[in-house]
C-alpha cells in the first residue's frame, strides 16, 4: 500500500504536547463541543517552549481532519469547521483569578481561512498568554494522541482534570470532588440527578480515558444520607508497555503505523 506523505505529517502533529496552566485547566467554566474543544487543543499543540508571543498559527482543513479522525471525504466537513471556528470565537471562558475576582478570556483572536488553498490560520487571543505561554510551574502537558480518540467533550475535560492533579506519574492518587463542583468543571450542570450525571457523562467518560489513554481511572459515589454528594476518582498510570501498545492501536486505527513512502525514498542512499 502507498501512504501519502501527509500521513507523516499528521502522525508527527499527533505526538504534539499540549501544555496548559492548571488554572485553565482547573478554575476555568467554558462550553466546546468536542470538535471546538480538539480545534482548539490543535492550535495549543502547535506552541513552542520557545515562543514568547503568539504567533499567526497555520493548518490545513485536510489536516486537521486527518489528525482528528474526519471523513476527509465529506464535502461538508469545510463548512462544519468554519462553523466550529466562528463559535469558538464567539464564546468566552471565565478564570477565576482568586476567591473574589473573576476575569472572562476570549479562546482566539481572529481566523483568517482561504477556501483556495483550504488553509486556515489563527492567532490565540493575548490575555491566554499567562496560561499558554512560558508555563514554568503549575502546569499540565500531556500528548495530543491521547485525546484525539474522545468522543464525548465530557472525557476530555475529565481527562484534563486527573492529568492536572496526577503529576507523580509512578504513584496512585486519590481525590474527591463534591458532586455540583465536578458538574460545573465538566460543563454538565444540565444533569441534575446523580443518575443522569453518571449514565450521561460519567461513565463514558471514564470508559473513554480507561480504553484510549495513557490513564486508569475509577471512581465511587459518596453519600450523605441517601443522596450521592460527591464522587471519589482513584487515578493511575498504565504501564509502560501498556501505553506503548495502545499507542500503537490508536495508529494502526487511524492507518498511521507506517512510514509513508516519500519518507522511505528520501531516507534510503542513493
Amino acid at each position: 500500500m502507498i501512504y501519502l506523505k501527509q500521513d507523516s505529517k499528521a502522525l508527527e502533529i499527533r505526538h504534539q504536547t499540549v501544555v496548559k496552566a492548571n488554572d485553565l485547566i482547573q478554575k476555568s467554566r467554558f462550553s466546546l463541543s468536542v470538535q471546538q474543544q480538539k480545534i482548539v487543543l490543535y492550535l495549543i499543540s502547535q506552541i513552542s517552549q520557545f515562543d514568547t508571543d503568539f504567533k499567526l498559527y497555520e493548518f490545513s482543513i485536510v489536516d486537521f481532519c486527518r489528525v482528528c479522525d474526519i471523513d476527509c471525504e465529506n464535502g461538508k466537513n469545510y463548512q462544519d469547521i468554519k462553523a466550529a471556528i466562528k463559535e469558538i470565537a464567539d464564546k468566552s471562558v471565565w478564570i477565576k483569578l482568586d476567591d473574589d475576582e473573576e476575569t472572562l478570556l476570549r479562546w482566539i483572536e481572529k481566523p483568517y481561512i482561504n477556501k483556495r488553498s483550504g488553509t486556515i490560520k489563527i492567532r490565540l487571543d493575548e490575555d491566554m498568554k499567562p496560561f499558554l505561554l512560558q508555563l514554568k510551574e503549575n502546569f499540565t502537558q500531556y500528548e495530543l494522541l491521547w485525546t484525539l480518540h474522545f468522543r464525548s467533550k465530557y472525557t476530555i475535560r475529565l481527562y484534563e482534570l486527573i492529568k492536572s492533579i496526577h503529576f507523580r506519574e509512578l504513584e496512585s492518587y486519590t481525590r474527591e470532588y463534591r458532586l455540583d463542583e465536578l458538574r460545573r468543571m465538566l460543563d454538565a450542570e444540565t444533569y441534575t440527578t446523580y443518575q443522569t450525571f453518571k449514565t450521561r457523562v460519567l461513565i463514558p467518560a471514564v470508559n473513554e480515558i480507561n480504553n484510549y489513554s495513557d490513564k486508569n481511572l475509577t471512581y465511587e459515589p459518596i453519600k450523605r444520607g441517601r443522596s450521592v454528594y460527591s464522587i471519589r476518582f482513584s487515578i493511575g498510570t498504565k504501564e509502560p508497555m501498556e501505553r506503548i501498545k495502545l499507542q500503537s492501536d490508536i495508529e494502526k486505527e487511524f492507518g498511521l503505523d507506517q512510514l509513508t513512502l516519500w519518507d522511505t525514498l528520501e531516507s534510503s542512499p542513493l
